[in-house]
């Protein structure tokens, strides 16, 4: 969530790809668009984006708009009633501004790790401060990005596993030597995460943020544990 001096900001800024305002409180379709847009993240910058309700859209001004439970109610059903697909991951909210100019109805809106996002079978995006649907060029550069993230299931994360459910010793032992010459791993002194991680073994992308370890699906000394509905007899023995 933002803070009301970064709120303020945003209000003071002009419009761009990541930021839109707008005083309307009933307009689901163009509310909808917005979020779809800040979903494709076109410039691919990792940043949410915020579609502030009760700002004027040039001046930023506010309009001291009362952000009533309903309304926060039907923002919040933006995610969730089927018209955006893959359903975007947002945060709503109200901020009461101090000056007793009114209040701003924030949705905030994560980068989707699956674009293209459409609403409405529409492919939404933003240039600069300008939302519109995305020409052929503009969506093929979204699809080949989801392209590139997607992973098979041996390499994607497995949360909440960590060190201790890694077969290390048949790691160092076994399958490192078969992978690696010898000579790269005598000069290797880099931490054993970094070194699972070169193998696909762990996803640092996942460990850092919140600072824990997190291993992927490919490798563990324990599986039935981790996929207890997973596993068979015959590979656990």
């Amino acid at each position: 969530m933002i803070t009301e001096s970064q709120l303020l900001g945003l209000l003071g800024d002009s419009e761009s790809f990541s930021v839109e305002r707008t005083v309307s409180t009933k307009d689901i379709a163009k509310f909808s668009q917005a979020v779809c847009a800040f979903a494709n993240d076109l410039p691919a910058s990792r940043l949410p984006g915020y579609l502030l309700i009760g700002a004027d859209d040039k001046t930023g001004a506010p309009a001291g708009l009362a952000v009533t439970d309903e309304l926060l109610r039907n923002l919040a059903g933006l995610a969730t009633d089927g018209n955006i697909l893959p359903a975007p991951a947002i945060m709503v909210y109200r901020v009461q501004l101090s000056s007793g100019a009114g209040d701003i109805a924030v949705v905030e809106v994560q980068p989707s790790d699956l674009p293209p996002v459409r609403f409405k079978g529409q492919t939404w995006i933003r240039r600069g401060p300008r939302r519109g649907i995305a020409n052929e060029a503009e969506e093929s550069i979204l699809i080949k990005r989801r392209t590139a993230a997607a992973r098979t299931f041996d390499a994607q994360p497995c949360v909440g596993a960590s060190l201790s459910d890694l077969a290390l010793d048949l790691f160092t032992n076994t399958y490192r030597p078969l992978a690696v010459d010898a000579e790269t791993i005598a000069e290797n002194h880099r931490p054993v995460e970094h070194q699972l991680a070169s193998l696909r073994f762990f996803d640092l992308t996942q460990a850092a943020p919140a600072k824990r370890t997190c291993c992927t699906n490919a490798f563990g000394s324990q599986p039935a544990r981790s996929f207890p509905n997973k596993i068979s007899p015959a590979y656990v023995g």
